[in-house]
């Protein structure tokens, strides 16, 4: 079976809201993403580095999902649903779209979003996962 070949693409950095990105599978616009703002590292606070990582399937307290490996001093950083900066706890939220909630920027539709990810990858117990910035 051939692996596909995740991209985010971070396009939008604010300390307030967090890093906003595009999540692409197989070279096409799949969602949006949202993580922590850059803060060093830090675990459970800070968005993950740039580079490539291997991702695998797990059982999470958010049920199915996917862990990122190899991330530098951090571990269980997962894909899960969540709309704001304050739910990422130093991991990636999908969304449709971004937007606003409670007049925060966001991403939204993200339950829905994660179940089709989900739906999608099925078929993948893991998969690699390149992440890069092209700030505007």
């Amino acid at each position: 079976m051939i692996l596909p070949n995740l991209k985010i693409v971070r396009v939008e950095d604010s300390f307030k809201y967090g890093v906003f990105g595009v999540l692409l599978i197989g070279g096409e616009t799949f969602c949006m993403t949202l993580e922590p703002p850059e803060f060093e590292n830090k675990k459970n606070f800070a968005c993950i580095p740039t580079g490539q990582y291997e991702c695998i399937r797990i059982m999470s307290r958010f049920g199915t999902t996917y862990e990122i490996l190899n991330i530098p001093d951090r571990n269980e950083v997962l894909f899960h649903p969540g709309n704001r900066v304050e739910d990422t706890e130093g991991c990636v939220l999908l969304g449709e779209k971004l937007g606003k909630l409670k007049g925060d920027r966001a991403i939204l539709n993200s339950g829905k979003t994660f179940t089709t990810f989900l739906n999608t990858m099925q078929s993948y117990p893991e998969f690699k996962l390149t992440i890069k910035e092209e700030w505007a």
